[in-house]
């Protein structure tokens, strides 16, 4: 109690200008009190032709009014100095702002410690004393004080709201449950707050679970990164030292090449020189015996002449230049054409396998995202056309290539395609040259016989019964003329019309492969859902007299 006394006398004998303890108190002509400098201040600061007022209560006194020191207020405030009881500030008990203010207090209020439900009123600690020492008071429920309590006080009955309408969903007071809401589903406050806690409680379990979950996925995310990372640097480390090995062999073909070139041009240089040398001593050697013959025709003495006959007329062996001109001369212009061969045969190989590789770097696809629905209408389809041709070197050799590679015939005479591995030897069929991701849909048109439209892996077995499209687990093919769908070796009937074209679209990342009887309208044939690991490509299996072409839609 004796700290509450301090603060009301603390409160008395402070300057309500500076909110402290007053210096030089003065006493003006309506009884309030004020630092003698604050007050003078106060006046001075007005407007010249406005009369001074009591900043409190707002009296006007004309004229100003002469201030002298009180010092009875002067010798109390002394009193209270020497005491120490203003350690506590006053500006830490009045209401700011923010505050919820004492209902009691009059003047500056002071902040409010506590509301109390019944008298709907907030107190300061000294006006709030009664709640704790009058016995009926006592039993008055004290909450926080707040801004919002008015919030809780019904505005028809000025009561509480401690009722709670689960009609409509709203809060009232107990004059309202039995008035306006009579008949309605209503409870007490504290009832449904009982229940709301415990939705509140499960809902909290679910979020904190979700929290754990997504924490969870952040880990495995941030690992993936750190996965997509590794992988990423393992990479590009691996192919720079793939690509390092191929240009350290280019460069050790181009020194070789250089090498041979250098020797084999000493060497036939060489040879050459030595030939011309002789050629060179044989010229020689017919210029001196054709200087002697001619002094020996201009001898006059005919036994003298007829005695050097013999020894001069006699020719040494002469050199065979016949080995001269025994082959055309082509020096080197062989060899440039040989690596200019190399050259194409390498761009060639980029330029069919660059596509793969490129498109092998696109398809790393972390995160799965939802499938796109598959197109509707045959317009829908071609915005993903693909044009395809079939790759000569995988052709079997009765497969006769058209069209730019686009048209494949089946025929009894064997080709004279060259032995390469990818070349199929046991059934008539061929893979596309162009490698299949993402979206794509291409169509065949045929006649004859017999056919299988089909996809593969570029792995798949080139020899052996167990390389037929759909014989395996590496290929997916609809034999066009039964109707039939294989795969592992499996044999699936399909409905659908029977056509001389279908179409094939394919949607890689999504899994997704189906076939469709193109006529007038499209019909489903058969739809694959899988989980492709690797590039695909089209293929062709005749098993009879059949042609057939992929055909250049738009």
């Amino acid at each position: 109690m004796a700290q509450k006394g301090v603060q009301l006398d603390h409160e008395t004998f402070s300057c309500s200008i500076c909110l402290d303890l007053l210096k030089d108190p003065v006493t003006i002509p309506c009884g309030h009190s004020y630092c003698m400098n604050c007050i003078k201040t106060h006046w001075d600061l007005e407007d010249e032709k406005k009369i001074p007022s009591c900043p409190q209560c707002r009296q006007t006194f004309t004229p100003r009014p002469v201030l002298l020191k009180s010092t009875m207020l002067a010798v109390l405030v002394e009193e209270l100095k020497k005491t120490g009881l203003q350690a506590a500030p006053a500006d830490h008990c009045y209401a700011g702002p923010e505050d919820v203010a004492c209902d009691v207090c009059t003047g500056r209020k002071l902040k409010a410690l506590k509301f109390c439900l019944v008298c709907l009123a907030s107190y300061c600690e000294k006006h709030l004393q009664p709640h704790y020492d009058a016995a009926p008071l006592k039993k008055h429920k004290l909450v926080e004080p707040s801004k919002k309590l008015q919030e809780n006080i019904c505005s028809r009955h000025d009561e509480v709201m401690k009722m709670f309408c689960r009609t409509d969903q709203q809060s009232i007071c107990y004059l309202c449950s039995v008035d306006e809401h009579k008949g309605q589903d209503t409870v007490s406050a504290a009832a449904e707050r009982t229940e709301r806690q415990r939705e509140l409680e499960v809902s909290r379990q679910n979020i904190q679970k979700r929290i754990q979950d997504r924490e969870k996925d952040v880990k495995v995310l941030q690992q993936e990164v750190e996965a997509i990372n590794g992988s990423a640097d393992k990479a590009v480390e691996d192919s720079e030292k793939i690509f390092t090995e191929l240009i350290r062999l280019m460069e050790k073909r181009r020194s070789d090449v250089k090498r041979q070139l250098r020797s084999q041009q000493d060497t036939e240089v060489s040879r050459v020189k030595e030939l011309q040398e002789k050629l060179e001593q044989e010229i020689t050697e017919l210029k001196r015996k054709d200087a002697e013959l001619k002094q020996l025709s201009l001898t006059e003495d005919h036994n003298q002449f007829l005695h050097n006959y013999p020894s001069l007329s006699a020719l040494s062996e002469s050199t065979d230049s016949s080995s001269i001109n025994i082959r055309p001369l082509r020096y080197f212009e062989d060899v440039t054409a040989a690596v200019s061969e190399v050259r194409d045969k390498l761009q060639d190989v980029l330029r069919e396998t660059w596509t793969n590789v490129s498109l092998t770097v696109t398809e790393v696809d972390v995160l799965l995202s939802e499938p796109q629905p598959e197109p509707k209408t045959r317009a829908d389809f071609l915005k993903y056309s693909r044009e395809i041709t079939l790759d000569p070197n995988t052709a079997n050799r009765l497969m006769l290539l058209s069209k730019g590679n686009r048209k494949a015939t089946f025929t009894w005479q064997q080709q004279s395609y060259s032995d390469l591995p990818e070349r199929f030897t046991e059934h008539c069929q061929a893979l596309s040259r162009e490698s299949l991701t993402g979206r794509c849909y291409w169509e065949v048109k045929w006649r004859g016989r017999g056919v299988y439209v089909a996809v593969a892996y570029k792995n798949i077995s080139r020899a052996g019964d167990e390389s037929g499209f759909g014989k395996n687990d590496k290929s997916w093919a609809v034999d066009g003329c039964l109707n039939d769908f294989w795969y592992n070796n499996v044999q699936t009937p399909v409905s659908g019309p029977q056509s001389s074209r279908i179409g094939v679209y394919l949607d890689h990342s999504a899994g997704i492969l189906s076939f469709y009887s193109i006529s007038e309208t499209m019909t489903l044939f058969h739809r694959v859902q899988a989980t492709f690991t690797q590039p695909l490509y089209a293929g062709l299996w005749f098993y009879i007299e059949t042609t057939a072409e992929f055909c250049k839609v738009k």
